[in-house]
């Protein structure tokens, strides 16, 4: 089982964004010291917390600065900019990285950032579908495209323009053939989008802060949707994002994973209810679909969805995952505030170098584990 990193980011409001672009940064470079996979980041454009408002350009700084980790988009808000320009900015980060890109992509689910847009009464789905299509026919034409899809409103041409013969006229296509891994975000329970996910050879990523019996819903539906076109899913393909918190003793777990009152997990979900709320997407964090607003607490929130604990206890807690949701590729370690950076950098180090070699062992997954690292080294 792969290591990954996912961060929104969420800062707490007062904090300075110099400070915390510079700190993310160096978050992702530790991540990569320690062998993570990949790390994806998150980006909104209006939300003072999430203070990444372009995830390429966030991650551009990093190219340069890590060695093997994957630099995943986490996601591109779709919406929010016409495909040629997601398809070209793309495709050259790709060229950049070398190929040590993943796309990741969503809709963008935040209204304040399409009221800022002038796009709030517009559906972000279809435009999110729209928008992928169109740039996956840039990547796969020529010049001069007329890319002109059924029921699209983005339409694509260089014809009257173009000058071949002095390069006048090209779309630039990624470095990885035919592009590179296209990965989708899942929140909702049974969501049909995953569906459309496996059709398309999209991997999917169920979010951390989805329940965990609301998680194998998401598996079934993107098996479905891969049978549909007579694939069978592959379990690898499937990221799980968990929110986790490894402590050098069950004291430091408790506390700095929920129970202080300055806890960044504690701060990440008081903001993610209150925003869920407004959203009325709060049914991710209910057992059940007709469990009452008022059973949901903040305190029964962590205790559900934060896997806390010594190296032994979220161990434990993983396989325990593992048996209730099935087979899945990859565990998203979830980046919080560094309220303080010598504790929360040492449960990244303590997952990495104790939880998973435990983890993988225990899954007989040791070797194949190891041959990887050793080919992406």
């Amino acid at each position: 089982m792969r290591l990954g990193y996912f961060t929104m980011p969420l800062h707490p409001l007062h904090r300075d964004n110099t400070e915390l672009l510079h700190e993310d940064r160096q978050t992702i470079i530790h991540a990569d010291n320690l062998g993570f996979y990949d790390a994806f980041i998150g980006e909104h454009l209006t939300d003072k917390a999430e203070n990444v408002t372009n995830s390429l350009l966030f991650l551009a700084t990093l190219i340069f600065h890590t060695k093997n980790i994957k630099l995943a988009s986490g996601t591109s808000n779709l919406s929010h900019a016409h495909p040629t320009l997601i398809a070209s900015q793309v495709a050259m980060f790709d060229h950049l990285a070398k190929g040590r890109f993943i796309f990741g992509i969503s809709p963008g689910a935040l209204a304040s950032d399409a009221e800022a847009l002038g796009m709030l009464k517009e559906d972000r789905n279809q435009l999110f579908a729209e928008a992928i299509d169109v740039i996956l026919a840039i990547w796969a034409g020529e010049p001069p495209y007329n890319i002109d899809l059924p029921n699209n409103r983005f339409k694509v041409s260089t014809k009257e323009t173009m000058v071949l013969e002095i390069g006048r006229g090209h779309l630039m296509k990624p470095y990885q053939k035919p592009y590179p891994e296209i990965v989708g975000t899942v929140v909702a329970p049974f969501s049909k989008g995953v569906i459309a996910m496996g059709k398309r050879d999209f991997h999917p990523m169920s979010a951390n802060f989805l329940m965990n019996h609301w998680l194998p819903s998401h598996w079934t539906n993107y098996s479905e949707g891969k049978a549909s076109v007579g694939i069978k899913a592959n379990p690898s393909d499937w990221r799980v994002a968990r929110t986790v918190f490894v402590g050098d003793t069950s004291a430091i777990a408790k506390s700095y994973g929920g129970d202080d009152a300055n806890s960044p997990y504690r701060y990440y979900y008081k903001q993610m209810l209150t925003k869920m709320k407004i959203s009325n997407r709060h049914v991710i964090f209910k057992t059940h679909k007709d469990q009452p607003d008022e059973e949901i607490s903040l305190d029964g929130i962590i205790d559900q969805l934060v896997i806390r604990g010594t190296v032994n206890d979220v161990v434990d807690k993983i396989l325990a995952l593992r048996e209730q949701v099935g087979e899945f590729g990859e565990i998203v370690y979830a980046g919080m505030d560094l309220v303080d950076p010598v504790i929360g950098r040492r449960s990244m180090e303590l997952m990495a170098q104790e939880v998973m070699p435990r983890v993988n062992e225990a899954l007989g997954l040791g070797r194949e584990i190891n041959v990887d690292a050793k080919q992406t080294a």
